[in-house]
């Protein structure tokens, strides 16, 4: 083998291992892109995350606001807990969950449960596509929100109850 083919062999391989890299960064950056996520996906994805890790503790219904905005509809359910003597306000839109049909009256002011991430209490559902923290029965909703139970009372702080 002469200087000359061994430095035009050298060349070749340095040249096809530029072009294998420069396939695999645009392969990758390809598959990323078309693998983007929805930010609704995102949001399905945390609200299982929390249900799959979280903490259950009683919650206080604050308010329930359905709005109409560009074609899409929100059921905003704003809720109150408590964890480890700090109080925590949320808000979960829940119109993009199924079998969910909670009524602006017969929400506010119930008590119900909330899953939050241990790891980070501002992160919470009150419900989610494999469970549901408030009571769905009407009946049970009703009783709940005017005599609560001394458990759901007990572990709420004073502020929240009537």
């Amino acid at each position: 083998m002469t200087i000359h083919s061994r430095e035009t062999w050298m060349l070749g391989s340095a040249v096809a291992l530029m072009v294998v890299a420069l396939s695999s960064v645009v392969a990758v950056r390809l598959v990323k892109r078309w693998r983007a996520k929805s930010p609704e996906e995102i949001e399905r994805l945390r609200r299982l995350d929390v249900n799959r890790r979280g903490r259950i503790t009683a919650a206080k219904i604050v308010d329930l606001i359905e709005r109409q905005e560009h074609a899409r509809a929100s059921r905003l359910v704003f809720y109150k807990y408590e964890v480890s003597g700090v109080t925590y306000e949320a808000a979960q839109d829940v119109a993009g969950l199924p079998g969910i049909n909670l009524s602006s009256l017969a929400v506010q002011g119930l008590t119900s449960s909330v899953k939050y991430d241990p790891r980070k209490p501002t992160n919470s559902i009150i419900v989610c596509e494999e469970w549901c923290g408030v009571p769905m029965e009407p009946d049970a909703a009703a009783r709940t929100s005017t005599t609560p139970s001394a458990s759901a009372e007990s572990a709420l702080p004073q502020s929240y109850e009537s």
